[in-house]
């Protein structure tokens, strides 16, 4: 796993993005982090506004800047992306949490995730954030194994207008 690395989104790996992103779509699952669900058709485009956001260029009211990088091996394939919040907001803070994750469908259940999320968490520490706020959804037991794992520790639950349980872990940076 010592080949793995993040990297910002970048021209040179349009195909093997456009790659993890099919798969996604097609797994019919929810995108996780939201950046994935950006439309990938306008490539420069969308590279263009996660760039925005990281400046904090045009954001929509309530939104925060953000910091987005993807998961790769040693052939460039995306087996995954990291959104990390450079500060929390109140919806953030009961229910987003600083850093949202995922991993591939096909290259799920590798080590992939807490990888990536070991990862995050130093370029969290980069961006001042000593104290990361990391959030799952209860049903999400695999999600929640890996934030254990890179140190998470529970703080109250978050419930959701519609029932949904958010599990909310603090990791010390």
């Amino acid at each position: 796993m010592s080949e793995l690395k993040l990297v910002k989104p970048q021209i040179e790996l349009k195909n093997e993005y456009l790659s993890f992103y099919q798969e996604w779509i097609k797994s019919g699952e929810n995108t996780v982090p939201w950046v994935v669900s950006k439309d990938p058709s306008d490539f420069q485009g969308m590279l263009k506004s996660l760039s925005d956001n990281e400046q904090g260029y045009g954001l929509p009211e309530g939104w925060v800047p953000d910091s987005t990088y993807w998961l790769i091996n040693q052939d460039n394939k995306v087996l995954g992306a990291v959104n990390i919040r450079h500060r929390l907001s109140e919806y953030l803070n009961h229910a987003g949490g600083h850093i949202g994750y995922g991993i591939r469908p096909t290259e799920r259940q590798k080590g992939y995730a807490t990888l990536l999320l070991k990862l995050a968490l130093k370029e969290a520490k980069k961006l001042g954030i000593s104290k990361v706020l990391v959030v799952c959804d209860a049903v999400n037991v695999a999600s929640e194994k890996t934030i254990i794992k890179n140190g998470g520790t529970p703080d109250e639950d978050f419930i959701e207008d519609d029932g949904n349980v958010i599990k909310r872990y603090w990791i010390k940076n």
